[in-house]
């Protein structure tokens, strides 16, 4: 369903992206944020979903600014050279990323972003300093960034189980921002939205979690559009 092109980032620097477009006019636009795995066929699936929905959504290469076309395998090999990768590129420079990926998109509407693992804490830095609309998804560094403002609303999904995000973890995002949904999932641990990985993914919770994904872009994009907000 979508294609690959190109975005101009700060710097002038190129990087790749999967861009999946709707059959009819967009609802809005949405930036699609990846774990640290790169633009793998689950994210671009993700972005492809979006699309069907109504949306114009794209997933910048991230990675790329680094190496090209990266696509790491959900093993322990792949999850160091994705962790190392991810701390090279840094957070500034992916949040840098995600306001350009925007730009390339915002003929469309209004923007949110959405990110998983890595890309959910993203996704949280640019509701803070790009004022768009967020989901973050089970965002582990998200805790550190809990002093800052939020520019825009933002909702939260985090499996109960997962290791490396506690419920002490969970909690602190509750407090730091109370008008900001905060979704649990029993019997879920880490990256259960990822539906091409058996050892992680939960069906339930990922379709409850994908419908409360789209009520909220629904709502702060498309909704806001109608509304001449």
């Amino acid at each position: 369903m979508g294609e690959r092109i190109n975005i101009m980032t700060t710097g002038t620097h190129c990087i790749g992206a999967y861009l999946a477009k709707p059959a009819g006019k967009p609802k809005g636009g949405i930036v699609v944020v990846q774990e640290i795995f790169g633009i793998t066929p689950h994210i671009r699936d993700v972005a492809d979903r979006f699309a069907a929905a109504g949306y114009a959504a794209i997933a910048p290469a991230f990675f790329d600014f680094v190496e090209n076309d990266v696509e790491l395998a959900y093993d322990k090999a792949g999850i160091e050279r994705g962790k190392n990768l991810a701390l090279e590129v840094g957070l500034d420079r992916a949040v840098e990323a995600v306001a350009s990926a925007r730009q390339s998109i915002e003929s469309s509407g209004k923007v949110g972003v959405v990110g998983f693992c890595w890309g959910g804490t993203v996704a949280l830095l640019s509701a803070q300093r790009l004022g768009l609309p967020a989901v973050s998804y089970y965002g582990a560094r998200n805790v550190a960034y809990l002093d800052q403002p939020l520019k825009a609303p933002v909702i939260f999904h985090f499996g109960a189980t997962d290791r490396s995000i506690t419920a002490e973890a969970v909690e602190k995002h509750r407090k730091a921002w109370p008008a900001a949904p905060v979704y649990v999932y029993e019997h879920c641990g880490h990256a259960f939205n990822r539906d091409v990985d058996k050892n992680v993914y939960n069906a339930a919770a990922a379709k409850l979690a994908w419908q409360r994904t789209l009520a909220f872009f629904d709502e702060n994009l498309f909704g806001k559009e109608l509304a001449g907000a």
